[in-house]
Parts: structure tokens; sequence; C-alpha cells
């Protein structure tokens, strides 16, 4: 454990902003947008507010916890500590966690590539297009290796720029959609009156998906200046500036672009907007955002899990190899994570892993509330604040549950089943960890 206290305390305020809004924001919100004005038309900026508001209430616990453990190993490490007695809880989470973020680093890096050739000749070749995904996953895990203030200035510039490129892409869309303020809130008018309450909050939780990310901070605790400010400050700024940016694109996105066209195009409809009414250049600047918005979203995934999944392995639930660490970085961990992601790029169902990705999150954010609630004293955290995180995420989960069975049961089934195999895989290892504890 004394590695663990030699590290560079290189990461601060900015970095540690870059780090979650690079997680957060990487391609998510454009499939949301489809899915979400499909539903409820021009509803769909007041959705992604309430689904900023339900990240937030999960944050609250993710905060409290981290300042109280100051452990790497985050989401695992916060619920093995609060929950001691069972090696099987504690593999199970580490397993569910670990294979959602390495879920979500094959989808950034897919999508990474569908942008980065849509122009082109290539872009219906789907091996070129899981070629270049895999190796852009190789050249943020150089990255990661070589250097974590290196990665944490690279992705400050990468971060900043896709922000400030998605805000002017959102803005001159705004500015030239055939769309006025006046008729915006007509169209929203009408499609209050034809949209329930509860389906804004299905989207709303849907919407939460887009928001994951903010937890990597956490796993950068060793490696970051002043904690007990930097991380509440991080998250939630990071959340504040997610929700800024998405209400902006999905504003621009309606301002501009029929809904048909935004449902019929769904992540792709930025794009469609913008070349329609700027022509190749509008076309070009989505592109480049897209692309730094996946390239952050690579980077800050596989810095923050590949922490996590070395803690998990050191404890025992993982392969022992992925916990050893060359100058205070898990390397191996994050070439683990990366060969895990271009197997499923290789393998394909990417929609498929997406969505065990969400359900993951979601359910894993509702269990962080229950164990800072069970330990509410020792973290300091206010019993109402706590007891409405609990409430929001259990019936955001419960919606997007119902959202998967009444939409898309055949894959509801395999992701229970997936779950199944990891939950396997989980035993083992806690059998493994118990028979050895027996033994010393």
């Amino acid at each position: 454990m004394t590695q663990h206290r030699k590290r560079n305390k290189n990461l601060g305020l900015a970095e540690l902003i870059a780090i979650a809004l690079g997680g957060m924001v990487g391609g998510g919100i454009f499939t949301i947008l489809g899915i979400s004005v499909s539903m409820i038309g021009n509803l769909t900026p007041i959705a992604i507010v309430i689904g900023g508001l339900i990240a937030a209430l999960a944050a609250y616990s993710y905060v409290k916890l981290g300042l109280y453990y100051r452990d790497e190993g985050a989401t695992y490490s916060f619920f093995k500590k609060t929950y001691p007695k069972s090696h099987f809880s504690a593999s199970a989470i580490g397993w569910f966690i670990i294979f959602g973020y390495i879920s979500t680093l094959a989808l950034y890096a897919y999508t990474f590539s569908s942008y980065a050739i849509s122009s082109t000749d290539f872009a219906n070749n789907i091996w070129i297009r899981k070629g270049i995904a895999i190796g852009v996953i190789g050249l943020f895990t150089l990255i990661n290796i070589w250097s974590v203030n290196g990665m944490g200035k690279i992705e400050d510039l990468m971060v900043y720029t896709k922000l400030v490129v998605l805000t002017i892409i959102s803005v001159v869309l705004m500015q030239h959609g055939t769309t006025d303020f006046g008729t915006f809130i007509e169209n929203m008018a009408l499609d209050a009156e034809n949209s329930s309450v509860f389906s804004i909050l299905i989207v709303a939780s849907l919407t939460f998906v887009s928001y994951e990310g903010f937890q990597l901070i956490i796993n950068a605790v060793n490696e970051m200046t002043n904690p007990e400010k930097n991380i509440p400050r991080a998250i939630y700024s990071a959340i504040s500036l997610a929700i800024l940016i998405y209400v902006v694109i999905s504003l621009g996105a309606l301002f501009a672009i029929p809904t048909e066209e935004i449902i019929k195009n769904k992540e792709y409809a930025l794009a469609a907007g913008a070349g329609n009414l700027l022509g190749k250049t509008g076309t070009n600047l989505v592109i480049l955002g897209a692309i730094l918005a996946t390239s952050s979203a690579i980077s800050g995934t596989v810095f923050g899990a590949s922490r996590q999944m070395s803690v998990i392995a050191n404890d025992g639930y993982f392969p022992n190899w992925l916990a050893i660490r060359r100058n205070n970085s898990p390397q191996n961990a994050i070439i683990g994570m990366a060969v895990m992601a271009s197997i499923l790029i290789l393998i394909g169902g990417l929609e498929l892993i997406l969505e065990f990705g969400s359900i993951t999150f979601l359910l894993v954010s509702l269990l962080m509330a229950i164990a800072n609630f069970k330990i509410r004293d020792k973290t300091a955290s206010s019993t109402f604040l706590t007891g409405l995180s609990i409430v929001g995420l259990g019936i955001g989960g419960i919606l997007i549950l119902y959202y998967e069975f009444t939409t898309k049961w055949e894959q509801m089934i395999a992701i229970i089943i997936l779950y199944i195999i990891l939950a396997i895989g989980a035993w083992i290892y806690s059998k493994k960890k118990e028979t050895k504890e027996k033994r010393t």
C-alpha cells in the first residue's frame, strides 16, 4: 500500500473537471436526443435538466463517500468497506462496474471511428471502422501509460476544445434555423399537452446515461491536489457544465432540424442538420466535435476505470497480474481494459453492451446512495438529501427497466444473461478469496 502514498499530486481542478467531462460528453447525448424527441418532442431540454438533477443526487453520495474513504477503488471500495462481510457482493459489484466501463469504452471508440470515416469512401467498411476503433484505444492506452500529468493536459485540451466546438455548432444552428424562440415555446406548449409527466420522467431517466463519468474523478484521489475541496468542486462543476452543453445541443437541434429528421438520424442528427444549413463546413465541424468528444471520453474512462480495476485485482477479485503497477501507474490494468474493449469491438453487438452499461451505472449509483445512507453519520451526510437520492435513483431505475422491457424485451433478456455470466465470474473469484483467507 506504500505505493499509494508516494504518488505525485499532479492533477488540479481543471484536469479533474476535464476527466469527468471527458467521461460524460462522449456521444451518448446524441443517441438520447433522437429517443427523447420521438417521445416528448420539444420538451427534451426539460428532461435533460431533470436527468442532470438525478445525476447530481447520485453525485452527492459519491462525494461524501469519496471524502470519507479516500480510496481510488471508488464505487467498488466504498461498497466493500461499507458492507465488509460479504466477499461475493464485493466481487460482484467490482465485476459489474468494470465491465460497465469496458462497454462504454468500446462504444466511444466505435463512435469515434464511425464519425472519423463518415465522409470517406470507407464509411460502410465495417472492418476498417473496427480497425480504427481498436487503434484509437491503443493510442490512448499509450498516452495513459506514458504520463499521468501528460494525460491530464491532453484531456484538458480535448475537453475544452470540444465544448467550444459543440457550443458553436449549436448556436449557429439556432441562428440559422427555421424555428424562432416564440414558435419553439408554442411547440413546447403543444408537446406538453400531448405528453405525460410519466413520459418526461422516463426520458430523464434515460438521459442519466449521458451523465455517467463524474465518478471517474474519485479514481484519481491519490493523484490530485487538495481532494477535500477539489472532489466536490470538480464533480458538481462537471455535471453543471454537462447539463448546460446538453441543453444547448438540444436547443440547436430543435431550432434547426425538423423533429422527424432528428428521430430518423438520431446520433447523426446534428451532422445532418449542420450539413443542410452550412454545407460541408458544417458537417466537418460536427465530425470534429464528435471526434473530440469520443477521444476525451476514451481517455477519461481508461484513466479512471483502470485504477479501480487495479484495486479490485489487488483484493483478489480479478487476476493478480492486473494489480501490478509500474511507476505508480496501473499499466497492466490499462492494457487489460484496452484488450477487453477491443474484443468487444471485434465481436460487435455494441448497442446491447451500451444498454448493459446504462442500466449498470444507474443501479450502481442507487447502491452507493444506500451505502451512504447506512453510514450517513460518519460521512456527515444529510439524511434528507441521501434519502431523496435513494428515492430519485430508485424511481429512475424502475423507469429505465420499464422502458427496456416494453420496447426492447429481447435485449433485456440478453442483458440478464450477461449479468449471470459476470455473476459466475465474480462468484468464482470470491470463492478463491475465501479459500485463500482460510489457508492463511
